[in-house]
């Protein structure tokens, strides 16, 4: 039996040539397109998919929110994204919504089905940019000294620095966070850089762990 595929992404060009990908292999087939977050949402409810193809970077409600949203309503849904952007600051945000699987956009074609084939097995399939770093995270947390106890910063934080702080330890992108606190993503932006400014924290990834540490 084939499996069906939600595919979500703002650009039609994309859409179309993931469809005639999908449609030539004989497993899968297009169950049905959204082109942002909450047109995912909506569609994974109607269709419910087998496993949905998901982009990040979309006009209105990002991917990230759309991970949530589907997660939220179906905590066993498999969403694999696919992106562009191969950085941290949309992939961990991604994983921690509750994506199974990481894959660029410069992969192969008969990559991306093997992919998804994995996905529905039960395996996480990723880039290797992406899957390296989660590996040297895991290998750097495990081979690291004790955490020291967590020190207050030298500037104490706002209250809204704190806010921020707390949704980035969450794993959500900045237009998630935005989001969440009714403001411009610029505004986000900004209090990422106070707050990186005065934990001293290299990355977002640093920064999360500042916030989770005890």
């Amino acid at each position: 039996m084939n499996s069906s595929v939600l595919i979500v992404d703002d650009q039609r060009l994309i859409r179309d040539g993931l469809t005639m990908l999908l449609t030539a292999a004989p497993d899968f087939y297009v169950a049905g397109e959204a082109t942002n977050g909450d047109e995912a949402a909506r569609a994974y409810r109607e269709l419910a998919p087998d496993i949905v193809l998901m982009d990040l970077r979309m006009p209105g409600v990002d991917g990230v929110r759309g991970i949530e949203q589907i997660i939220a309503a179906d905590p066993a849904a498999r969403i694999v994204v696919l992106t562009t952007f191969d950085d941290d600051e949309h992939m961990y945000p991604a994983l921690a919504a509750g994506a199974v699987g990481f894959l660029v956009k410069d992969i192969a074609p008969e990559a991306l089905l093997d992919g998804l084939r994995r996905a529905l097995g039960g395996e996480v399939p990723m880039s290797p940019g992406p899957a390296r770093r989660v590996l040297d995270d895991a290998l750097r947390a495990r081979t690291a000294p004790p955490a020291a106890p967590a020190e207050e910063p030298a500037v104490p934080f706002t209250d809204r620095e704190a806010e921020v702080l707390a949704l980035v330890a969450e794993g959500l992108g900045n237009a998630a966070i935005a989001g969440r606190l009714h403001v411009a993503e610029s505004t986000v932006k900004a209090h990422i850089a106070n707050l990186r400014q005065k934990t001293g924290a290299g990355s977002r990834v640093e920064l999360a762990r500042f916030a989770t540490r005890g």
